[in-house]
């Protein structure tokens, strides 16, 4: 008889095993699909083909998975919603296919198109990334907004959310053995940071202004060489858990607190005032809203899977591009068991490609 750790191990390895390639072709696919709509203007058509091609191909994955955290709330685009329940083993003739000692469920993360705006207008740096745990392992969060700090492992520990961006400076070119002035901060270009940015520059820090897509600036700082040194600032909250993800199996340092006043985010778009989103946050049982969470409270699961498939190019990944018959991808897989980050290079054969296109 199996042991309750014996089986835990099993059913992680299950996940890793079982879902590793299939996530890779579900980011993909929902990369080439909004890929086709670059430069055309329409954010919302670029999200909503990304999101049918995500929900497509992970409804042919032999798993009962949850989406937990899904997109388009704040915008009215398409979504996969949360809640959403995706996978073969979710479907009405279920026990046709699946034996139910064998099931995997998992949560499931997704942002089908991070970065609608830079789809639509041609620039650098969306992808489609999603991440996956075990049920309960990542942290359903509303969709509100939430501070952010990132930075790379050897400042993990070290630099707090809860300093100062000059403290958090200092020590970040302490742990970097980097002077203050070789750091990079990215930060999204939005009103409610134009006191964060002076303060970077006044330090003597460099800025690097974003205006969509804060997940890939999170994960750069995890590698050396992208010449990415920290994210600070407000995001969205949904893709601060999947950055979380991707950093928790990088060893990557990430925090995140969730804001809930509008007035700080200065939107319009998570409420009519501080006192009902309070309210709002308490019946999902979150009974500190000032709480910082972790990467290990964010994404808490024993197993956690991270993918992206750059859409147009960025840091990290180059974008989809189409050849005669056939499209190349470039993707990203991050896993915390194997404690490994693939590059994956692949070319998609089409209706009988002329020609394989290489470079």
């Amino acid at each position: 008889m199996q042991t309750p750790r014996i089986q835990a191990i099993e059913r992680a390895d299950s996940v890793e095993n079982t879902l590793g390639l299939e996530i890779i072709e579900v980011v993909e696919q929902a990369a080439i699909a909004s890929s086709r709509w670059m430069g055309k203007g329409e954010k919302n058509t670029a999200d909503q083909v990304a999101v049918e091609a995500m929900r497509e191909r992970m409804n042919k994955i032999y798993m009962r998975g949850r989406i937990v955290i899904g997109e388009g709330e704040r915008d009215e685009a398409p979504m996969l919603y949360i809640g959403e329940e995706v996978g073969i083993c979710t479907r009405a003739d279920a026990k046709d296919y699946c034996n139910p000692d064998e099931l995997v469920e998992i949560d499931i993360a997704v942002d089908p198109c991070e970065g609608t705006n830079l789809v639509a207008y041609g620039q650098n740096g969306s992808m489609a990334v999603l991440a996956i745990s075990e049920k309960g392992g990542l942290f359903a969060a509303p969709d509100f907004y939430m501070k952010k700090l990132a930075a790379p492992p050897q400042a993990k520990g070290h630099v707090d959310i809860n300093k100062s961006a000059t403290e958090n400076l200092k020590i970040l070119s302490e742990c970097l053995n980097r002077s203050v002035e070789e750091l990079v901060v990215v930060v999204m270009d939005r009103p409610r940071h134009k006191e964060l940015i002076q303060e970077i520059r006044t330090v003597g820090a460099r800025v690097r202004l974003i205006s969509d897509g804060d997940v890939s600036a999170a994960i750069s700082c995890g590698f050396a060489g992208t010449n990415i040194h920290a994210l600070m600032g407000i995001g969205a909250a949904p893709e601060g858990v999947i950055s979380a993800a991707a950093m928790r199996c990088l060893g990557g340092h990430f925090q995140g607190q969730l804001i809930y006043d509008p007035e700080v985010v200065q939107t319009g778009l998570i409420g009519e005032s501080r006192e009902g989103n309070l309210a709002r946050l308490n019946e999902m049982g979150i009974t500190d809203g000032d709480r910082v969470y972790d990467t290990n409270e964010l994404a808490s699961g024993q197993n956690v899977l991270f993918a992206a498939c750059g859409i147009t190019p960025g840091v990290l990944m180059e974008g989809v591009r189409f050849f005669h018959g056939g499209a190349r991808t470039q993707s990203l897989v991050i896993s915390s068991q194997s404690k490994t980050a693939r590059f994956v290079d692949t070319i998609h054969m089409f209706d009988n490609p002329q020609t394989i296109q290489l470079h």
